[in-house]
């Protein structure tokens, strides 16, 4: 990979996920509504960095005046015309449906908006599972990848949608490459407890993995944030677990603790946090305004590792 990605310093745990990715075949990902510069060039940049290869949903004069007006090349680039936000949503969706992608990215449009379409009973995108967000994180200082997970979606969770927010990111980490996760139950304490309901379901989502209703991880919870992350920490707390103070998959209780764990960790560590959406038919990319360019190229690297890890699963047709 050039140091275009990363601007010639030592490559990051980004950047071995974006090398890995253009080792594959690029995904095809339908893009909905990408009518700013932020998001056109977004997707026009993963595809220049063979991450994707896109299709623009959305009013095809208006992506062309944005790419004219900001110097972006649609060269090669399909464009499939949709008026207005809502119409992009629905159509990228249903283009998905009829199998033209392998992942869904959102546009400028509101997140909402898509999502709605995303989760429609009779149109959407709906699998068995329940739909939730991993924030895949890289934080300065720190060896591993973190996954944070659900902090943008699920905003109470129950037991059974914790069981499948669990696998999701279980299996997200695995798809990329990363090995066997070791996964923490955040709650604010390591001890089970009935006045915190968030431990006794960490207790019951370990009992789940040993009975192999979730699969492919270490599990370990309750843990708080501190012992769950730092080995000296859970020696102190005299814990003992292949999990405790070396996770790198933590599980939030709630979308508040996960939205404001995520948080501190970008505005006050410095770090990166790109975001997939799992559980339904595709992978969805959600990228922020705000987002670097690095932190776009990883939201789409990671669900460009997913899909081809989901196109060599495939059942090879008759």
């Amino acid at each position: 990979m050039d140091d275009s990605v990363h601007g010639g310093a030592k490559p990051s745990k980004y950047d071995r996920l974006i090398a890995r990715a253009q080792e594959e075949t690029p995904a095809t990902t339908v893009v909905a509504h990408p009518c700013d510069e932020t998001a056109l060039r977004g997707a026009l940049e993963a595809a220049a960095a063979r991450l994707i290869v896109p299709i623009l949903v959305g009013p095809d004069a208006r992506i062309r005046a944005i790419a004219a007006e900001h110097g972006l090349d649609l060269a090669g680039v399909e464009v499939v015309d949709a008026p207005h936000s809502d119409a992009a949503a629905a159509l990228a969706v249903r283009l998905i449906r009829e199998g033209r992608g392998e992942l869904l990215m959102k546009g400028s449009l509101h997140t909402d908006e898509l999502m709605r379409e995303v989760t429609a009973s009779a149109t959407g995108l709906r699998t068995k599972r329940r739909i939730s967000h991993v924030f895949v994180m890289d934080v300065p200082g720190h060896a591993d990848t973190l996954f944070i997970t659900d902090a943008a979606i699920n905003i109470f969770p129950d037991l059974e949608a914790k069981r499948d927010i669990v696998q999701n990111a279980i299996d997200l980490w695995t798809a990329v490459g990363l090995g066997e996760p070791r996964v923490a139950i955040l709650s604010a304490v390591e001890t089970v407890t009935p006045k915190i309901p968030s431990t006794l379901e960490a207790a019951a989502l370990c009992k789940m993995a040993d009975r192999g209703q979730i699969t492919g991880g270490k599990i370990d919870g309750p843990l708080a944030f501190d012992n769950a992350i730092d080995p000296e920490a859970a020696r102190i707390k005299g814990i003992v677990s292949p999990v405790a103070g070396h996770a790198q998959i933590l599980v939030v209780p709630d979308l508040e603790a996960g939205n404001m764990l995520a948080k501190n960790l970008t505005f006050l560590s410095h770090a990166d946090a790109a975001g997939i959406v799992l559980g339904a038919r595709v992978p969805i990319i959600l990228t922020s305004r705000a987002d670097s360019v690095r932190t776009r190229l990883a939201s789409c690297a990671v669900a460009s590792l997913y899909a081809a890890a989901r196109r060599a699963s495939a059942p090879i047709a008759a």
